[in-house]
């Protein structure tokens, strides 16, 4: 079980200031659901630089807000399968941390959720690979039961992100693994869509920058990683975990600015 990670920042000057300036600063616990990329692998130091590592830091500086606490519940090589409620596996960590969180009943609780990568895969990671139809039956059963556990909580789905059509396959046809990426966007939209209409307010589009930006930047961004097709590219370097943290935060704060902002 994955250790809760509190951060505080304390900067005592300019945000400090700027902070309590507001009479109602946000107060924000949020838990981060994904794979491998949200974990942090390969990078020396995740607890430091991990997506949601970086991602809590700059919500943590944006106006208004007061405190950010936040679990990474990013576990390498899982699909929406494996987080599924009913298979009493890694959603039942979700649950322990965010039971934890939620005891801070004055705080807004948020799930981030970049779940997609692994389902994509040709063969290999559980389920996989998983059709787009599938995918929204999978992440719908997961939001459902983030909604009914948590009923003052949002739930924010970002896109996943870029990775070379040659990482991991083992097909004539490299490019299908990312196609099929590709076509879980518009579930996506889709879930978001839907729960607009039967649960206002409380599911939220997140990132869908990254994409195109790691598509674009990979090189300088992703480390280099040997393949059966060769060389391939899929998790963020400390930099790159930097750019995801920025592109996630931006995401979140933009979610708790509309929320604030709705009748």
């Amino acid at each position: 079980m994955k250790r809760i990670i509190y951060l505080y920042v304390f900067l005592f000057t300019i945000l400090h200031s700027s902070t309590a300036q507001y009479d109602h600063p946000f107060w924000v616990n949020v838990v981060y659901i994904g794979n491998s990329i949200t974990q942090g692998v390969i990078m020396d130091t995740p607890r430091k630089n991990a997506p949601p590592v970086r991602a809590s830091m700059y919500l943590y500086q944006q106006p208004n807000v007061g405190e950010v606490k936040f679990s990474n519940q990013g576990v390498s090589g899982k699909t929406t399968v494996d987080f599924l409620p009913d298979t009493g596996t890694f959603f039942e960590k979700v649950k322990v941390a965010a039971d934890s969180l939620s005891r801070d009943t004055w705080a807004t609780l948020i799930f981030s959720v970049m779940l997609g990568t692994n389902d994509s895969a040709i063969r290999g990671p559980h389920g996989a690979p998983v059709s787009p139809d599938n995918y929204f039956l999978n992440m719908k059963k997961i939001i459902n039961e983030l909604l009914d556990l948590y009923p003052e909580c949002l739930v924010v789905l970002h896109r996943p992100i870029w990775y070379s059509p040659n990482t991991h396959n083992n097909s004539l046809y490299l490019q299908e693994g990312l196609d099929r990426l590709q076509s879980y966007f518009p579930q996506i939209d889709q879930l978001v869509d839907t729960y607009a209409q039967t649960h206002p307010e409380r599911v939220y589009a997140g990132d869908k920058e990254a994409f195109d930006f790691f598509k674009e930047n990979h090189k300088e961004y992703f480390f280099p990683e040997n393949g059966n097709s060769g060389t391939f590219y899929l998790h963020p370097n400390a930099a790159g975990a930097a750019k995801l943290g920025q592109f996630w935060g931006k995401a979140l704060y933009d979610v708790l600015i509309k929320k604030s902002n709705s009748p």
